[in-house]
C-alpha cells in the first residue's frame, strides 16, 4: 500500500482509506493477557499484521481482551482475516504458554468465538484512538 500526502492509500486503480476497530475477547473472559503472554501476543499480532501489509494505528491489550485499530485494503475479506488471525494467534499463544493456560482452559481455547469489528472514519479515528489508548486508565 502507498500512502499519499493527503492521508489516503492509492494503488493502480483506487484511492481509499479503510480503517477498522477490532476487539477480541478471551474465552470466558479469563484475564490471561498479562506479563510475558501479553508481550508475546503483542509481538505476534504486530508481525502478523505487518506481514499482510495491514498497518496497525493503535493496539492495546487488556487482561481479557485486545483492541486493534488498523488500516485495510479494499479486497480484504474481513471475516476470513479475523478468523485466520484468531486461529493463528491462539495456536501460537497456546503453544508458548500451555502450562499457564491449563489453569483456565481445559480444551484448546484462547479466544471467544465472537468478536467486534467496526468501521472507523477519518472523523472518528481520533476518538477511537483515544478510547483504545485510555483502556488501561479506566
Amino acid at each position: 500500500m502507498f500512502l499519499k500526502q493527503d492521508g489516503y492509500y492509492v494503488n493502480r486503480h483506487s484511492c481509499f482509506l479503510l480503517q477498522y476497530h477490532l476487539v477480541l475477547v478471551t474465552k470466558y473472559r479469563h484475564p490471561v493477557i498479562r506479563g510475558q503472554l501479553e508481550t508475546a501476543l503483542r509481538n505476534y499480532t504486530e508481525t502478523y499484521f505487518k506481514d499482510r501489509d495491514l498497518p496497525i494505528q493503535v493496539f492495546e491489550c487488556m487482561p481479557d481482551h485486545i483492541h486493534i485499530l488498523f488500516d485495510a485494503k479494499p479486497n480484504l475479506n474481513l471475516a476470513e482475516f479475523v478468523n485466520a488471525f484468531k486461529s493463528a494467534s491462539s495456536r501460537n499463544i497456546r503453544k508458548q504458554f500451555a502450562e499457564e493456560l491449563k489453569l483456565y482452559y481445559w480444551k484448546p481455547y484462547f479466544w471467544s468465538l465472537s468478536y467486534f469489528i467496526g468501521t472507523v472514519s477519518d472523523r472518528t479515528s481520533t476518538a477511537v484512538k483515544e478510547y483504545i489508548n485510555n483502556q488501561k486508565n479506566k
